[in-house]
């Protein structure tokens, strides 16, 4: 896009440079008629006017060129989302024209069915702004060097821990001989809970880790479902989806990381160097859906419900279409897990971040800590 647009500033450019030169070189072709049939003490005066009339078509060129150069400073943009209510304020931006109301021009608009795939294709260079859980993000900028930086706050918490009430009632069922634990791979913010969960109760971290198994969240859904697994940390909206099939919600982020930031909003830097109008309506928006899930909570939980059942369809990575396209996903479920579960808030504790950030080093997800200050951009973004 930068190089289109570069191209046609200087193709417009172009045009007026070779208008202002013919538009010159008429006046002067009279003038110099002219100039023959006058006296020498109006040769002064002329070459002021010949001075004039250059200036004039010049000025008249950096105009045009200045409005060009104004009229392309836009671009369209590219989102990414989970595939979860944790991304509840873009579907429903999405859905309600907010994006396009603002005038920003969304060329695509992905789902992803973990934070953790959607960092794979932050750092392809594929996606202008991500609505992500935030350790999957500390990691693109920190292991693939993805340069992107927090814009605002989506919510705090989002993630449970649920178990099957008939093999489970204690923290120490855990430790029975075959019981089974899901959780999504190491490196995200499941696998950071399933940690403290190990610290805060201590359990044998070798025992534990041995009964895990590693699938994405609607996987881990159906195993549980299906009777492969006994426990499982999921994010929402899954854990709430598992009550109402019996099972029950054993711990919360809540329960394990008090004040934990869920996910953020991250846009890449180049796109707050180049085009911060574009991060200051991206920002706008986003706070917007935040209040609109708060102050009408039924509404939103009705759009996110119908905007995450159509996304199953056609989500990334792609071999997780079949599992996901089976689910059935009710306004009910997205109501608890909005009201209930998140706590849905652009606001950002740059402390939080921090602490995210050496978590991510004290589990090895990442080699070398760095300043949150360094993460967060919310200067003429955040109010």
């Amino acid at each position: 896009m930068f190089y289109s647009a570069t191209v046609q500033i200087f193709q417009e450019g172009l045009v007026g440079k070779t208008e202002s030169i013919a538009t010159t070189n008429l006046y002067l072709g009279d003038i110099m008629k002219t100039l023959k049939g006058l006296r020498k003490y109006n040769v002064l005066f002329l070459v002021l006017l010949i001075c004039l009339i250059s200036y004039t078509a010049f000025a008249q060129k950096e105009s045009r060129e200045a409005l060009v150069f104004a009229e392309t400073k836009s671009k369209p943009i590219r989102i990414a989302v989970e595939f979860t209510t944790h991304s509840a304020c873009a579907h429903i931006a999405n859905q309600k024209g907010w994006y396009k109301e603002e005038g920003l021009t969304i060329s695509s608009y992905e789902n992803f069915i973990t934070g953790m795939a959607l960092a794979v294709a932050l750092a392809r260079g594929d996606i202008d702004a991500a609505y992500i859980c935030l350790i999957p993000a500390i990691n693109a900028k920190a292991n693939a060097r993805v340069p992107i930086k927090i814009v605002a706050g989506i919510h705090k918490y989002g993630y449970g821990f649920v178990v099957n009430p008939d093999k489970v009632k204690t923290i120490e069922d855990l430790k029975k001989k075959g019981i089974r634990i899901g959780c999504s791979r190491e490196g995200g913010p499941l696998d950071s809970l399933l940690h403290k969960m190990i610290e805060k109760y201590h359990l044998d971290k070798k025992q534990i880790l041995k009964k895990v198994r590693r699938m994405n969240p609607p996987k881990l859904l159906l195993a549980l479902k299906t009777g492969q697994l006994d426990a499982a940390f999921i994010c929402e909206q899954f854990p709430t989806m598992a009550e109402e099939l019996g099972f029950k919600v054993f711990l919360t982020a809540q329960d394990l990381w008090p004040n934990m930031q869920g996910s953020v909003l991250v846009v890449r830097e180049e796109l707050i160097k180049e085009y911060p109008d574009i991060v200051k309506k991206l920002v706008k928006v986003t706070e917007r859906a935040t209040q609109f899930i708060n102050s009408h909570p039924e509404e939103a939980a009705e759009i996110v419900a119908g905007e995450l059942q159509i996304a199953g369809k056609k989500i990334f990575p792609v071999k997780a279409i079949d599992v996901v396209s089976k689910l059935v996903i009710t306004p009910r479920q997205i109501l608890k897990s909005l009201t209930v579960r998140l706590v849905n808030t652009t606001d950002i504790d740059p402390k939080q971040i921090q602490k995210a950030i050496d978590t991510c080093v004290e589990l090895e997800y990442i080699k070398e800590p760095f300043k949150a200050e360094n993460f967060i951009e919310l200067t003429g973004f955040i109010k």
